[in-house]
């Protein structure tokens, strides 16, 4: 299956998944910078994505935990979610996320 993350700059960078695996995992081994601190734990947002509208409802829904988090995301949008919290499935072949320009991977420097 494949997820399309569209860059700051507009880019689109295709990555190859597999059911099972999680949109943060996907992101880092495509190169992309999602930092993840915490790790998939659920303690930062770091990892913060904007999904396309026609695949948000597509997802289970966000966590109060999740939700939480989000609060302290910069730029967040209404279709915000963290890629450590989307597990991926069939349904999700060609999901679309978009990664806010504020995104910084630290461990790049």
């Amino acid at each position: 299956m494949k997820v399309d993350f569209v860059t700051s700059a507009g880019d689109t960078v295709t990555a190859e998944a597999g059911p099972g695996d999680n949109l943060l995992r996907v992101a880092q081994s495509a190169g992309l910078p999602l930092e993840g601190t915490c790790e998939g734990q659920m303690a930062c947002s770091t990892c913060h994505v904007i999904v396309a509208p026609e695949w948000f409802d597509r997802l289970a829904p966000a966590s109060e935990e999740e939700e939480d988090m989000l609060d302290l995301a910069a730029g967040v949008a209404r279709t915000s979610r963290l890629s450590c919290q989307i597990d991926l499935d069939e349904t999700l072949d060609g999901l679309t996320v978009r990664i806010p320009a504020t995104s910084h991977d630290m461990r790049r420097f």
